[in-house]
């Protein structure tokens, strides 16, 4: 399955999370390929300033959490912003990916970034965050931790 559209059904935590397929620039990303791995998954955009705000915690986050995988997909209509924006701000400890058909998000029922899922390792959503979110908050990290 390459994603589907929830329509009205928004991804809930306690529910599988959706899988989905891109193709990038030459790579292949699925999120089923991190089963196993605690992942944060991250809907944004070039310009969205709320998402730019949260990137510094989230690549932070990565760092802290070496088994956790950060996969940040970004649904920007015009992919020179998108790759400008990536090699701006440095963007490498996370796995970031653009989905031009915006396949991904839609499975997830997400139409604004930024919005991001904590997915545990059997694939289930365990926490959603709509809006930016501080990922070097204890609670937070405490959250990850007891994955």
């Amino acid at each position: 399955m390459t994603g589907c559209n929830r329509g009205d059904h928004p991804a809930q935590v306690g529910e599988l999370a959706p899988d989905f397929t891109i193709h990038d620039e030459g790579q292949t990303i699925s999120l089923d390929q991190y089963r196993g791995k605690i992942v944060v998954l991250n809907f944004w955009a070039s310009w969205c300033t709320y998402c730019i705000e949260e990137f510094p915690s989230m690549e932070q986050l990565q760092k802290q959490f070496p088994n956790l995988v950060v996969l940040a997909i970004a649904f920007d209509s015009d992919p020179t912003d998108y790759r400008q924006y990536v090699q701006d701000n440095h963007l490498t400890n996370m796995v970031i990916a653009l989905d031009r058909t915006q396949k991904s998000n839609l499975a997830f029922g997400t139409t604004r970034p930024p919005e991001s899922y904590v997915i545990d390792p059997s694939g289930r959503i365990r926490r959603k965050f709509i809006g930016p979110a501080d990922w070097s908050n204890p609670e937070i990290q405490g959250f990850l931790r007891s994955l």
